[in-house]
């Protein structure tokens, strides 16, 4: 009789286990799939998933219980006996009771965690839909037990200040960790790192982060000759086309370059004006994402970003969000990306457009520059113009805590080339730290 009721907890503690593992470890997705397919176990299975704490704590009480019962029934059986063989021996009864309290440990550990949970791990999910009606049972059965010992908890914990009722919530910062664990040990390739990187990068920036500037943007002008203009077209890889009439501050719209294509196939006569269609158009503080959903919505695919005023201040399309997503194609003509060449120890030539996100990742700067969110610049050379506040000349030079900026080159009224200086020091807390100095 003893024998069978040490079995019988054996096996119930390595049922509740398995059960514990099984209902954390299994992927509601999968079970989701295996539903849709016509699986009725995991459709009951999922309604587990749907609350399992409810289910978790009637798994937990059976450890506990099965436990306490394993020990007591086999260390009554155990330890007479110990003592019995080890009588020679002074304190044989500490003795006896010290070696069956090891034995009965090693023996519910093994029978009732580890293997059992090592069992679950190689497949929750088929577990979960095999046992799920004797748990539902269960819980059916032990349902006011788990009700008064979950209220005494809370009434505990709210006597402490602790609310029982906060939920966890996954951060971003957790499942980028995630995606590293997995991308190290082999689950995820890098290139799909790199993506959900950029993406939750992407999903903090906004149209005016991305787009490209008015002073970048290669358009159309309709006063030009159309040999002319056809010209343009052929030598500028874009394929979607701003178009204006003598500026930019009289837009017209936008061209699609296989429109004319087309044309050009079928001898049509080419009228750029017939060709024109309406892009959206966005506010510079339009979230990226929101942008993307209007590209969606609207099957149009090129933005032109506004200032409050309404002025045209840069071109954004699918294209531009899709390289933030994959990283920028290279293209061995595209000689004028923005770069930081080394110039000897401790300094650099940089183009004025390049980007702030680079330059404090380069220097590991984990601080807002002066005014960034003021200012809403993107690249060093409208940090500097805003640092200065004017428009610099050649040769002009400014700090800012160990750096130093000296204009090396201006494109009329845009910072062209800068030679940065990075004065190495030891940190400090200081405020002054921060301190500005300018000299001319």
């Amino acid at each position: 009789m003893l024998i069978l009721l040490s079995v019988f907890l054996v096996s119930a503690s390595s049922f509740f286990a398995l059960a514990e593992t099984a209902i954390t470890e299994s992927h509601k997705s999968r079970l989701e799939k295996l539903a849709d397919d016509g699986d009725k176990n995991a459709a009951a299975a999922l309604t587990i998933l749907e609350m399992p704490e409810n289910v978790l704590s009637v798994v937990q009480i059976g450890i506990t219980l099965t436990s306490i019962l394993l020990g007591i029934v086999i260390g009554s059986a155990i330890a007479p006996l110990l003592e019995e063989i080890l009588h020679f021996l002074p304190y044989a009864h500490t003795i006896a009771f010290v070696l069956s309290t090891i034995a009965i440990s090693y023996f519910a550990l093994l029978m009732g965690e580890f293997l059992p949970k090592k069992i679950a791990w190689q497949n929750p999910e088929k577990y979960l839909r095999r046992f799920h009606r004797w748990l539902h049972v269960l819980e059916y059965i032990t349902r006011p037990a788990v009700l008064s010992l979950s209220n005494s908890a809370n009434f505990l914990l709210l006597l402490v200040g602790i609310n029982p009722h906060v939920t966890d919530t996954v951060t971003e910062d957790e499942v980028k960790d995630l995606i590293e664990q997995g991308t190290e040990e082999g689950t995820f390739e890098k290139a799909e790192q790199t993506m959900v990187d950029n993406i939750f990068h992407m999903s903090d920036q906004t149209a005016y982060a991305l787009m490209t500037p008015r002073t970048q943007m290669f358009w159309i002008d309709l006063e030009d000759s159309i040999e002319h203009n056809l010209r343009l077209i052929k030598e500028n890889p874009e394929t979607i086309i701003p178009v204006g009439r003598d500026s930019l501050d009289d837009f017209c719209g936008i061209l699609h370059a296989k429109d004319l294509l087309d044309a050009c196939l079928e001898k049509r006569p080419l009228e750029l004006s017939a060709f024109i269609c309406q892009p959206l158009f966005v506010p510079r503080s339009m979230e990226t994402f929101r942008v993307l959903e209007k590209f969606r919505e609207t099957g149009v695919h090129a933005a032109v970003v506004l200032d409050e005023y309404g002025g045209v201040i840069g071109f954004l399309t699918l294209t531009d969000i899709m390289n933030e997503i994959i990283g920028t194609s290279f293209d061995a003509d595209e000689i004028d990306a923005p770069q930081m060449i080394p110039r000897g120890k401790d300094a650099w030539y940089m183009d004025g457009l390049f980007s702030i996100d680079d330059f404090k990742e380069k220097f590991d700067i984990d601080v807002p520059l002066p005014d960034e969110d003021k200012a809403h610049f993107q690249t060093m050379g409208g940090f500097l113009t805003s640092y200065f506040g004017y428009i610099p000349k050649e040769t002009e030079v400014c700090q800012w805590n160990d750096f130093t900026f000296e204009i090396v080159d201006m494109d009329r009224a845009r910072i062209d080339k800068i030679l940065v200086t990075h004065r190495r020091r030891p940190k400090t807390n200081e405020t002054e730290e921060n301190a500005v100095t300018r000299e001319r």
